[in-house]
């Protein structure tokens, strides 16, 4: 009978002690790494039929890496998460499509190794999910990511000071992420550039109307930033990790370009200076 061969991912030096030993004695063969890049370098060299991954591995969500990392490489193999952080449940839950199952620390082990036992002899790995570019991700929680900008905006006491009502609030954003990600999607980054120039100077004008301070665009524009890294990160198995690096980088360069052009143009408009084209929203 073939021996069923084990990926256990910690950076607890006590569980890589001790773990592995248990599911020996139970007659798995195990493998042991500590670092999301040891996890890496075994995926591409080695065959297992199950991985054991901590949530949390040096840094936040590296065990997101490690899976996906399997999945991508050995589909078979059936996917385990644990994490010391009971609050992470919900969103690992909602991520159980990505991995086989999830257990919260401490894990009773005896559970673990039945659970890992069952599914072996179920054969039936979660199927993989198709992955999403960043823009798919905008566009397909565009409500979330307004009810958090707006929940953030109404937290910050400057901007709740002026009264402005929620559409006030949320004014342009969804223009803006909308058209950001239909930009995200094509080949030539420099059009996302040319949007935040147009979008950015209309928002400024606007923001100016509503009685905001210069410096409290900047607060929109780290609250906005915030938020939608927040989003990556719940979904972080979800997403197409070859191109959500490059994905945010265009991004964050469209929302900096964006909120250069309000700057500008509330300046503008402070100062009398507007082109004859531009008028100040009543």
């Amino acid at each position: 009978m073939e021996t069923t061969r084990v990926l256990f991912v910690d950076d607890d030096d006590s569980l890589r002690l001790t773990f592995p030993e248990i599911l020996k004695n139970c007659g798995f063969e195990v493998r042991t790494v500590g670092t999301v890049a040891e996890a890496l370098s075994e995926i591409t060299t080695s065959p297992f039929n199950v991985l054991i991954s901590d949530l949390n591995i040096g840094q936040p969500c590296d065990g997101f890496t490690v899976v996906s990392a399997m999945r991508r490489t050995q589909p078979d193999c059936i996917n385990f998460i644990v994490t010391g952080f009971p609050a992470f449940e919900s969103a690992l839950r909602a991520l159980q499509g990505q991995v086989d199952e999830y257990f919260v620390k401490p894990a009773k082990v005896q559970e673990l190794i039945g659970l890992v036992q069952s599914r072996l002899r179920e054969k039936q790995p979660q199927p993989a999910t198709p992955l999403m570019r960043l823009s798919n991700l905008i566009r397909q929680h565009m409500d979330e990511i307004c009810a958090l900008e707006l929940e953030k905006a109404k937290a910050d006491p400057d901007i709740s000071s002026l009264r402005l009502d929620d559409e006030e609030i949320l004014y342009g954003l969804r223009d803006f992420l909308h058209e950001a990600a239909n930009r995200l999607d094509l080949s030539d980054p420099g059009g996302l550039t040319d949007l935040a120039s147009k979008s950015g100077r209309s928002y400024g004008l606007q923001r100016r109307s509503h009685g905001y301070e210069i410096s409290m665009l900047l607060t929109d524009a780290n609250i906005l930033s915030g938020v939608i890294h927040n989003i990556v990160w719940s979904n972080l198995l979800l997403l197409d990790t070859s191109t959500l690096l490059l994905d945010l980088r265009r991004f964050d360069t469209a929302l900096q370009f964006h909120m250069k052009h309000a700057v500008q143009a509330y300046w503008d408009a402070s100062q009398g200076h507007l082109a004859s084209s531009e008028e100040l929203p009543t």
